[in-house]
């Protein structure tokens, strides 16, 4: 029995935003210590065959071939420790806030490590550490199933996120929503009617930001950073004409200033995000758009995720005809990064 591995008696069930992060077929399974023989578990623990999520519940270690890169790994991770404790709980709940938004599948500036919960009753104000308990109504729309997970609807989610997060990581799920097809002018109304006025400016403020041509929670902080520092609103996938045909600039402005491009790593590994993609042709391809670009008269600047805030701002000022620079207006609701 001591090589045995430990597979769920029942029906195994995974995350259900897995399939956004992981290859099909490479997704682990949670396990519930109520369901197993413990014995079994612990041996597999000790084998490193499951990996601890929460007390009372583990997951298998079959993804650790799939090369995800460690942000997407935690994300699989904090997805499946919602779907743990949504099958620990005996009480009736709703799963909300930032864990809504992770089963929603929407980009998320950090990974959260606490499950949210709504929760009317049957709740343990002394209970578990990685549970947060939030006592509040909710109507019939405002409740939807994903992969049988009982969720705060897309919409209640950013409404909930925005009066609780930091102004950064509404704006990566403002920027989101817009772009799966929420009105801005919806949420704007939704802010102001919320029984609850926490954080209502500052949200209305967010919400009045957002823009859904963000591909990405770096291209928002770059937005956010600049934003901040009291620049212009600026534009995201702006078009470029050259040679080549048309680009668009991840962040930039119509007439004046740089454009801006964030670069990730992953875009240089083979493999990633599929493994049909190859780093070599990818940055041969990068290097021809670039010239291209700066022949059509415009200065391209590349972002990284090394880069500090005043390094970003510095740089853009840098490289704007001084005649042309913008007189900066701080907004000093955004907090900084």
């Amino acid at each position: 029995m001591a090589g045995r591995r430990v597979r769920p008696q029942d029906a195994g069930v995974a995350s259900p935003a897995c399939a956004a992060t992981a290859e099909p077929g490479a997704v682990s399974e949670i396990l519930l210590a109520r369901d197993h023989d413990f014995s079994l578990l612990r041996r597999a623990l000790s084998a490193g065959e499951v990996e601890r999520l929460r007390r009372g519940a583990y997951r298998t270690v079959d993804d650790v071939g799939v090369d995800t890169g460690p942000a997407a790994r935690a994300r699989l991770r904090a997805e499946q420790l919602v779907v743990a404790v949504h099958r620990q709980l005996t009480a009736a709940h709703v799963i909300s806030h930032v864990s809504a938004a992770l089963l929603h599948g929407a980009p998320m500036w950090r990974t959260p490590r606490q499950v949210h919960v709504i929760q009317q009753y049957g709740a343990n104000a002394g209970g578990a550490r990685d549970i947060v308990r939030h006592r509040t109504s909710l109507v019939d729309d405002e409740v939807v199933s994903v992969a049988g997970v009982p969720v705060t609807s897309p919409a209640r989610t950013v409404l909930d996120c925005l009066a609780t997060v930091p102004p950064l990581d509404g704006l990566v799920l403002a920027d989101w929503a817009l772009a799966q097809g929420m009105r801005r002018d919806t949420l704007l109304t939704a802010v102001e009617a919320r029984p609850d006025r926490r954080n209502r400016r500052r949200a209305r403020l967010v919400v009045e930001l957002a823009d859904a041509g963000a591909q990405s929670p770096w291209e928002t902080w770059t937005r956010y950073v600049l934003l901040r520092a009291g620049f212009p609103r600026p534009r995201t996938q702006v078009p470029v004409s050259t040679r080549l045909g048309t680009f668009h600039a991840d962040v930039g402005w119509d007439e004046w200033g740089p454009l801006l491009e964030f670069d990730g790593f992953v875009k240089y590994r083979d493999g990633v995000p599929d493994r049909r993609y190859a780093a070599d042709v990818a940055r041969f391809e990068e290097k021809r758009r670039e010239d291209a670009i700066r022949e059509a008269g415009r200065e391209l600047l590349r972002v990284t995720a090394r880069d500090s805030p005043a390094e970003l701002v510095r740089r853009v000022l840098r490289h704007t005809e001084p005649g042309r620079r913008p007189r900066l207006r701080p907004l000093t609701d955004l907090p900084p990064v």
